[in-house]
């Protein structure tokens, strides 16, 4: 009886080379924030701290932009990106997207059209699923709203996941 060596479904393809993994996940960080990060500087700009150097840009519809945002954040849809995003950004400043969440690609889309534009651009991953998961305050038509951070996605009782 002949057994057929069983193949590690993670190991499948090998690991990349170490140089080749740190150039990709360099790579990756420059062009994503972390929504942590992303509040954490917005915070401290809101407490009178420095500049935060970027604007947040929200890439989502009217309907979607008044059921939440993030406070402080432009709104520029992403089919509006080529015929707003010169009277609303300056781009000196860098861009950061975000759209609904990680099963959309908008902030992405929007990100594609800024940078083809000349504007320096991230996209925050998450978008604004996780920053309301992560428990940070949102404006919504009504005025401002929090909710209590996910468990699965924030450490409880502290601000700092240790990332």
């Amino acid at each position: 009886m002949t057994t057929t060596p069983q193949v590690n479904p993670v190991l499948r393809t090998p690991p990349a080379s170490p140089a080749a993994a740190a150039a990709y996940f360099s790579a990756s960080l420059a062009f994503h924030a972390d929504v942590s990060d992303v509040a954490s500087v917005l915070a401290a700009f809101a407490a009178g701290g420095a500049n935060p150097g970027f604007v947040l840009v929200d890439t989502r519809s009217t309907a979607a932009w008044d059921q939440g945002h993030v406070p402080g954040a432009v709104h520029l849809p992403t089919a509006l990106v080529p015929e707003r995003a010169e009277d609303l950004l300056d781009r000196s400043v860098p861009v950061v997207t975000y759209c609904w969440g990680p099963g959309c690609n908008g902030a992405t889309r929007a990100a594609l059209a800024l940078a083809e534009r000349g504007f320096q651009v991230k996209e925050m991953l998450g978008g604004f699923e996780y920053w309301v998961r992560e428990g940070f305050a949102y404006e919504t038509w009504e005025g401002p709203a929090e909710k209590a951070a996910d468990p699965l996605t924030a450490p409880v009782g502290t601000g700092d996941c240790g990332c």
